[in-house]
């Protein structure tokens, strides 16, 4: 199964805090993936398709203990895919218009575009409802690659809505207009992990989170390793310089004339060409710091550039 499955087959069994939270799932469900078809007044069918099983079973069950409606299922199988795909019929009848009300389905002008407030008046039912929009067309990418979460919508009032839902829970979504739909999507690692914990996919943000903390242990061993090969070829580089300058003065004839202390680098230098300066610097005699043996490399390179 990949991650996205994963979550959704988690979701469809968190545990609802209030009477309205099953209320809150369906309703995003049915809105994001429910078709509403017209055949004349008072005369709907809905038709809500989803390629898990586990949201079927949520759909039918809600659907049937909120509203007492009828349902049909049919099971379809992709010939591209070879995966089965569910398809909802509510046909219809007394019941179903006052349930597409009562949803956030139909308005009084027509279908509804945003969310209505009853539906998510409680901190528990936003998370709900977000639980169904995931539910509905939500997709995660695997936590191994790049981070990238996205839930897709046809109106661009639900977009804004799912949006300000997530933002009162501190988690910052932004949307993206593609062709006919609307993306609402997360980019961050950590902002992905506070939505699935908000919508109570636990085990599924705990997986992010070790996956976060692997790619941050990761990153960090790789920054050092790069700054300390950087820091190895630039010590080479410039033992290299040195050893140039000290062939100079040998060529010269003016190695007699350099100092005691510029005699003791040199031979430390040579002995040890891959040594740091302060490596040269505790080997000299007494030792010396960095800053001490540096200096008798700066005089050392301007006799030899003087030549």
């Amino acid at each position: 199964m990949s991650f996205t499955a994963d979550v959704k087959d988690e979701l469809t069994r968190v545990i609802p805090t209030c009477s309205h939270c099953d209320k809150a799932t369906l309703a995003a469900i049915a809105r994001i993936e429910g078709t509403l078809l017209f055949s004349g007044p008072g005369r709907y069918k809905l038709e809500i398709a989803t390629e898990i099983s586990s949201v079927a079973r949520l759909v039918i069950r809600s659907l049937h203990t909120l509203y007492k409606l009828k349902t049909e299922l049919t099971v379809r199988r992709s010939v591209l895919h070879k995966t089965p795909n569910y398809l909802i019929t509510v046909p219809s009848q007394p019941n179903l218009e006052p349930a597409l009300h009562d949803l956030g389905i139909l308005a009084k002008t027509g279908i509804e575009m945003g969310i209505l407030p009853h539906l998510v008046e409680k901190t528990c039912c936003a998370a709900a409802y977000l639980r169904g929009a995931f539910l509905g067309s939500g997709f995660i990418a695997e936590p191994r690659g790049d981070f990238h979460f996205e839930i897709t919508v046809e109106s661009e009032e639900l977009a804004d809505g799912l949006v300000r839902l997530m933002a009162d829970r501190d988690i910052n979504a932004r949307v993206l207009h593609r062709r006919n739909s609307y993306i609402v999507y997360l980019k961050s690692g950590e902002a992905i992990s506070e939505f699935l914990a908000f919508v109570g996919a636990h085990q599924c943000a705990l997986a992010m989170e070790n996956e976060r903390v692997r790619k941050s242990v990761r990153n960090e061993i790789n920054r050092k390793v790069n700054a300390e090969v950087a820091n190895q070829a630039k010590s080479a580089e410039a033992a290299i310089d040195q050893i140039v300058s000290i062939r100079k003065l040998a060529e010269s004839g003016k190695m007699a004339e350099l100092s005691p202390g510029l005699q003791e680098f040199v031979k430390l230098r040579l002995q040890n060409p891959d040594a740091s300066l302060k490596e040269l610097g505790q080997r000299a005699n007494p030792p010396l710091s960095k800053s001490a043996v540096y200096h008798r490399v700066r005089r050392l390179e301007e006799m030899a550039k003087s030549l």
